[in-house]
């Protein structure tokens, strides 16, 4: 692969046609915290979990795209209790 996963996050935003006005959902920092994200599950659920979660939080993104990043710590903040292997 040529380039960097930041080079690869923003082509593949301009394939699946993101509209221009959301396309910092694939810039360097929203990458980041999806990479930080899914750490988080794989540790505080297990490893699988990771990505159904970046799935299942992309998915929740996408209907709030136009929120902006604050929309990634909200979404955060609602999943991080499930996170715990005790459940709460």
């Amino acid at each position: 692969m040529e380039g960097t996963l930041y080079d690869w996050a923003q082509e593949a935003a301009a394939a699946l046609e993101l509209p221009e006005d959301g396309r910092w959902a694939a810039d360097k920092e929203t990458v980041q915290w999806v990479l930080d994200f899914s750490r988080e599950v794989s540790q505080g659920v297990v490893r699988p979990a990771a990505p159904v979660g970046a799935f299942l939080a992309g998915i929740a993104l996408g209907r709030r795209l136009s929120d902006g990043p604050p929309a990634l710590e909200d979404i955060r903040g609602t999943l991080e209790p499930t996170f715990r292997a005790d459940g709460g």
